[in-house]
C-alpha cells in the first residue's frame, strides 16, 4: 500500500469512505464539491487501485494547519494505514511553512501516540472562528483539541 496525492478519480471513494464516519458522527460530512475544491489537500492510501484510506492537509493560517478527514476503510482497520497518512503529513506540513499541525479528534490515544498533545480549543481561534462557528457541534462540541509543534523546512 502507497500514499497518493488524490485526482479527480478518487473522489467519489473518497466521499464514500467519509460518510461511513460522518453518518456515525465521528466525523464531518463532506460534499463532493468540498472534496473537488479541496482535492489537492488530500492524500489517499490505495491497495490494488481501491481507496482504502484518506487525510487531508488543510492550511488554516500562516503557521497552522490541521489534519482533516482522517478515515480508514473498515475492512483495513488496525494495519497501520492511519498512522501512515499522519506520518505523510507530518512530513508534508513544514514544506509549507506549518509549525503547528492540529486535529480535533475522538481518538485522543491515536494523536497522542503521534506526538500531538492536548490543548484548549480557545487556544487555537483560526480553525474557531473559520470552521467552527459553521459547525453543527458548535455549543456542543465534544472533539478533544491537540497540536503537534514542527519543525519548518529551511
Amino acid at each position: 500500500m502507497k500514499i497518493y496525492s488524490a485526482t479527480t478519480a478518487d473522489v467519489m471513494p473518497v466521499y464514500e469512505l467519509i460518510k461511513i464516519y460522518a453518518d456515525k458522527e465521528i466525523v464531518l460530512p463532506r460534499s463532493l464539491l468540498s472534496i473537488y475544491q479541496q482535492l489537492q489537500c488530500l492524500y489517499v492510501v490505495k491497495d490494488n487501485h481501491k481507496v482504502v484510506g484518506v487525510a487531508g492537509l488543510h492550511v488554516l493560517g500562516q503557521d497552522l494547519a490541521e489534519v482533516r478527514s482522517l478515515v480508514v476503510d473498515p475492512d483495513y482497520q488496525q494495519k497501520g494505514i492511519g498512522r501512515m497518512l499522519v506520518e505523510h503529513i507530518i512530513q508534508e506540513s513544514p514544506k509549507l511553512g506549518v509549525e503547528r499541525l492540529i486535529s480535533l479528534t475522538y481518538q485522543v490515544k491515536f494523536f497522542s501516540k503521534l506526538g500531538f498533545q492536548i490543548v484548549k480549543r480557545d487556544d487555537l481561534p483560526e480553525k474557531v472562528w473559520t470552521d467552527c462557528v459553521n459547525c453543527p457541534k458548535i455549543n456542543n462540541c465534544d472533539e478533544v483539541a491537540m497540536v503537534k509543534y514542527l519543525e519548518t523546512a529551511d
